[in-house]
């Protein structure tokens, strides 16, 4: 797993010149890419999820394209249409913005169903198909989209479905004074975004995808995991629990996070780093439990509080 470590200090380093103070955030970032997974960016304006994304892309030389999503967005502003040529007399398909390697979509709760639905396929099996025509995206793909959990007016929230397609959700939060005033600091020039370059390839990016699937998983681990997901089925405070899916996503980032970290095999502790990011987005509150002021969060802190961590033992 050395390669992984590598690329990933290497890409963290890169992208700490412009994020300052977010290393745990920018390693899940790296987790849900290494996972060709999706990550929902939740947060207030101004935290820097755009130039996350941007620092992300120029770091491995990536293209990413950029989507505002306001109401009155369609489907095809983002998958690209077929538009009649009347030299060829045919129709031409012209790709829309999803057609990278990146893709950030901004504020994807201002989008209407229809226009969040159109990404649903490319977030599940990186194609998209137009006109009965599918079309593969360029690997690594993977969409940031981000939504402000302040301001809901004239917002469309995501259904339960294409949340669970996501398979990170965090937020980035305020910085604390000194990384603010070391902000600023780098900030009284030109914006360090711009003078980024990449510090490793995407093909690079795409080998670590496939090492991260090579970390062990002690059935034990593999047990433990699944005990905390069957346990958000049966939790009093919570309407719906974690989807089976969601037990694939725990795994898969649970190797990812290993591998970073330099190990060949899953500990516990590698499952306790990724599960809040991995489950919250995942669960439904009762009503009466929202009353009372519990989170999601806190039923699953709950839970891994107790759960029995396994003990492995060597060889």
């Amino acid at each position: 797993m050395a390669d992984v470590t590598n690329i990933a200090r290497k890409i963290i380093s890169n992208v700490e010149q412009v994020i300052i103070g977010k290393r745990p955030q920018i390693v899940l970032s790296l987790v849900s890419w290494f996972c060709e997974g999706h990550i929902l960016l939740e947060d207030v304006p101004g935290v820097a999820k755009t130039m996350l994304a941007r620092a992300l892309s120029k770091s491995v030389g990536c293209t990413l394209k950029r989507v505002q999503c306001t109401p009155d967005l369609l489907p095809t502003d983002i998958t690209g249409v077929s538009v009649f040529n009347p030299k060829t007399t045919e129709f031409e398909f012209r790709p829309g913005p999803i057609f990278t390697q990146i893709l950030l979509a901004d504020e994807i709760n201002r989008a209407t169903p229809r226009t969040q639905a159109a990404l649903l396929e490319a977030m599940a099996e990186a194609r998209v198909t137009v006109d009965g025509v599918s079309r593969e995206l360029t690997p690594p793909f993977v969409v940031f989209a981000t939504q402000n959990p302040i301001d809901q007016e004239g917002t469309f929230p995501l259904p339960e479905a294409q949340l669970d397609r996501f398979l990170m959700r965090f937020s980035l939060g305020y910085p604390t004074m000194d990384e603010e005033l070391k902000m600023l600091e780098i900030l009284q020039g030109v914006h360090p975004v711009n003078a980024l370059q990449p510090v490793v390839s995407a093909a690079d990016l795409i080998a670590c995808q496939k090492l991260v699937q090579e970390v062990h998983v002690d059935n034990k681990v593999r047990r433990y995991l699944m005990q905390i997901v069957h346990d958000t089925r049966s939790h009093d405070d919570l309407l719906l629990g974690a989807s089976p899916r969601a037990s694939i996503a725990l795994l898969r980032t649970s190797q990812a996070i290993a591998a970073i970290r330099g190990q060949n095999f899953v500990q516990p502790d590698d499952v306790k780093r990724v599960v809040a990011p991995v489950l919250t987005h995942r669960l439904i509150l009762r009503p009466e439990s929202r009353l009372r002021k519990v989170t999601a969060r806190s039923v699953v802190e709950e839970i891994v509080s107790e759960v029995p961590v396994p003990t492995l033992t060597a060889g």
